[in-house]
Parts: structure tokens; sequence; C-alpha cells
């Protein structure tokens, strides 16, 4: 986590593809959380080092978070409503594949900056598994239901100019500029009052970390069902 002014940068960095675990979301809401707190903290650049923003959940590792079974997973959505219930506006900055629960982590953020070289992909059907990471509540909610369906349904990788135009992202920056893109944005956002800015957004936002944790017990459901066949196996 760093400063500039009243912009904070968080940072995941879990190299090679900076897998999403409970362990890792539950830091990155502890960070959020305290930037929350912290009185000075107007809006936050959320980023990631390496080649890919985040490429999921490992659910094939013998450390990955389905290690242990289902329990693990439902563990990470617990993370997830913590992360949307951050009170703070966030602008994420992705440059490469936002991929499953990645993508439901790029989700989280209010506005999303996206390098040419993003992909963005709810490719849980190609593995034999129902979306989750609240997804099927939060993408149609930002792109439509249609579109939405479309990303579901075929698992296809969407290019930062076909985000743009569905409203998945919001700004698009060359690589070498995409963070300082993201911290103008997140400037602009910090730049107006406080307290006119937190209260807006929680009109605006109203119930979605509730509606992201009803969500996500409907998806845990239909995972664990998925979990134990013939498909999930093979993809």
């Amino acid at each position: 986590v760093t400063h500039d002014g009243h912009v904070a940068t968080v940072e995941i960095d879990r190299p090679p593809f900076n897998h999403v675990s409970v362990e890792l979301m539950a830091d990155l809401a502890d960070a959020l959380e305290t930037l929350d707190g912290d009185g000075k903290t107007r809006a936050v650049v959320l980023c990631s080092a390496g080649k890919a923003f985040c490429a999921g959940a490992d659910l094939v590792a013998s450390d990955g978070i389905a290690s242990g079974g289902m329990g693990g997973i439902g563990s990470l959505y617990d993370q997830a409503v913590r992360l949307y219930s951050i009170e703070t506006p966030i602008v994420v900055a992705v440059q490469g594949a936002a991929v499953g629960a990645g993508l439901g982590l790029a989700l989280v953020g209010d506005f999303r900056v996206a390098a040419p070289e993003a992909r963005f992909t709810a490719n849980f059907v190609k593995l034999g598994f129902h979306p989750g990471f609240g997804l099927t509540h939060t993408l149609p909610r930002l792109i439509g239901q249609h579109r939405a369906n479309l990303m579901f349904l075929t698992g296809r990788r969407v290019k930062p100019e076909d985000a743009l135009a569905w409203g998945l992202v919001d700004e698009i920056a060359p690589l070498s500029d995409l963070r300082a893109a993201a911290g103008r944005l997140a400037q602009e956002i910090a730049e107006n009052a406080p307290l006119a800015v937190v209260a807006t957004r929680k009109t605006l936002r109203s119930d979605l970390a509730a509606a992201v944790r009803a969500q996500t017990f409907h998806e845990h459901e239909q995972q664990t069902l998925l979990r134990v066949t013939d498909d999930y196996a093979e993809g």
C-alpha cells in the first residue's frame, strides 16, 4: 500500500498469476478497511504485479483453494462480501487477464482502466463449473443481462475495446501509462468533498454487499453439486 496525497495504491503481488486465495483476499479486505478508517484516503487504485491481473482461483493445485473441498471457496466468498462493503471508491487497473474470480475481483471496483493487453473472461462453463464470487449478480448489473449471459455461456475472452463499448471498462490506456491513468481517475474522485462522495456511493451501491452475499450462497450450492461430476473432473 502506497499513498499519493488522498489517493492510495494497493498492489497485489502473488506471482506468477495472482491467483486468489482466502488469505490474499482477507489481507486485501484488511488493507482496504484500514484505508476506509485512516481519515485521509479518498480513493483507491487497485492493481497487481506481473502480466496477469488475476487468473482466478487455482482449482487443481494440491495447495489450491479447492484442495480441502468447498469450504475454502465458501470462505473466499465471505471475503468477497467484505470487499463489496468497502466505503472508499476504487479504481481498478487491469493490465492482463482477469479470469473467473479475477473478473469478480475487478468488478469490486467502481471503475476499471484497462491496457490493450487485458482480457476479461468468465470461463467457468469451460471448467464444468458454475460462476462464483457474486459474478452472477455483479456482471449483469454492470453490462446487462444479455451480454453477461453471452460471457457466462460461451466463456469467451472479451477484449478491452468490446469491454469499453459494453461498460465493463471505463477507459483504455497504454500499458506504460495504465497505473497513471487509473491514478488520474482516482484523483478526479478524491478532489471532491469526501463525505458527499461516500454518501453518494452508498446510495448508488445500496444493498450490493448483501446481494453479493445472497448470490454467493446460491453459487456455492451449485458449485458444490457440479464439483463431483465427470464434467468438472474433465474441465
